[in-house]
């Protein structure tokens, strides 16, 4: 069994702008089931497709399950198939050692720009970039599968 420790953050805008990023690549996923008990997600990311099964989050842990799946078979699973969708662009970039994935949001979503970095243990520890600002690890409302349903343009501000 797989088990995904992740850890989730907001990041500032002026200093994400201005700090040099490697060539992003477009994300478009949807979800066959959003239930938090057991999320089922279909991804295509450039010319790769995936089916992803997620447990329940316990802080900052959960069972993920993730299989490559032909690109046809997801395009029309997220036509056909899924209750909910998001695009964003995903950037990789490294910091100290550690991988960080920083997604841009398009759409109803627009605006949000999170990071994240996965971890081997909950209590590792790990250097916070400065273009970081707040942890959201524990709030629902940042997980994809609700960005889907409740976009952040419908968040009263």
């Amino acid at each position: 069994m797989a088990i995904e420790i992740e850890r989730k953050f907001l990041i500032d805008h002026s200093k994400w702008k201005a700090l040099p990023k490697p060539q992003g690549k477009l994300y478009r996923q949807g979800y066959i089931s959003t239930d938090p008990n057991k999320t089922v997600r279909v991804r295509v990311a450039g010319n790769q497709a995936y089916l992803t099964i997620k447990g329940i989050s316990e802080g900052a842990s959960r069972k993920e399950f993730e299989y490559e799946i032909p690109l046809a078979d997801a395009k029309e699973l997220l036509d056909n198939f899924t209750e909910s969708e998001l695009s964003k662009t995903r950037y990789k970039i490294e910091f100290s050692g550690k991988m960080w994935e920083v997604d841009v949001f398009h759409g109803e979503n627009n605006g949000l720009i999170l990071a994240e970095i996965e971890l081997q243990s909950e209590t590792e520890t790990f250097d916070v970039p400065d273009w970081i600002t707040e942890d959201v690890t524990s709030e629902d409302k940042y997980f994809n599968s609700n960005l889907s349903k409740h976009p952040f343009k419908s968040w009263e501000k």
